[in-house]
């Protein structure tokens, strides 16, 4: 089987700072770029029938569909993000450090905002199969929507915090250039934990 040599570099032009390429399998390497491009191209295959569906027939502009709408967008730019994962496969980032960040960034961004939609579908659906007469009252399209940009909001907002140092100087975390690196202390971490993961979990499950 054919391998990458360990001793290749990402960047020969600068051989005293750049990273050198993993050793790998090619055959697989090139099984993960196919596997991944598949994800990436279902995904957003799949999330843009749905944008297009609710978006195009007003029948389905419900509370329930505009949550689904928003969560399908944020799906779709995940899947948008996907190819940049697909770089990383060969082991070498080669769109430098600010794009680095910014995809970081991105994902973080639409991690959070896709977890905060499936807590707001989970309230949706306890309150019209717990309380379906006051329902229509309760859960209004002008509500949800505000729902819906408070979720972005609050997810851009929470993720610029926790990567403010890191946009402002892109690369501080890499060892050697084509490396591709985002570190969080281990206090934001915990609270990026607690308030992207555990505590909508937790809400989702006991709803």
């Amino acid at each position: 089987m054919n391998t990458l040599e360990e001793g290749e570099l990402c960047f020969p032009e600068l051989f005293n700072s750049s990273c050198r390429k993993p050793k790998a399998v090619r055959s697989r390497v090139v099984l993960l770029y196919i596997l991944l491009s598949s994800i990436s191209a279902l995904t957003m295959a799949l999330n843009l029938l749905v944008i297009i569906s609710i978006s195009h027939y007003r029948q389905l502009h419900t509370p329930t569909n505009l949550l689904l709408l928003s969560l399908a967008v944020s799906d779709f730019l995940m899947g948008v993000l996907m190819p940049f994962d697909i770089v990383l496969v060969g082991g070498c980032w080669y769109l430098g450090d600010l794009m680095c960040n910014l995809h970081y960034f991105g994902c973080f961004i639409l991690f959070s905002t896709s977890v905060g939609h499936m807590v707001l579908i989970s309230v949706d659906r306890y309150v019209a199969i717990c309380d379906p007469l006051r329902y229509p009252s309760k859960v209004t399209l002008r509500s949800v929507k505000l729902c819906i940009c408070l979720c972005w909001l609050c997810a851009a907002t929470f993720n610029c915090l926790l990567m403010k140092d890191h946009l402002r100087q892109p690369g501080r975390d890499i060892s050697c250039r084509g490396e591709c690196v985002v570190v969080i202390d281990h206090i934001a971490g915990v609270v990026d934990l607690v308030l992207t993961f555990a505590s909508p979990i937790t809400v989702i499950v006991v709803l």
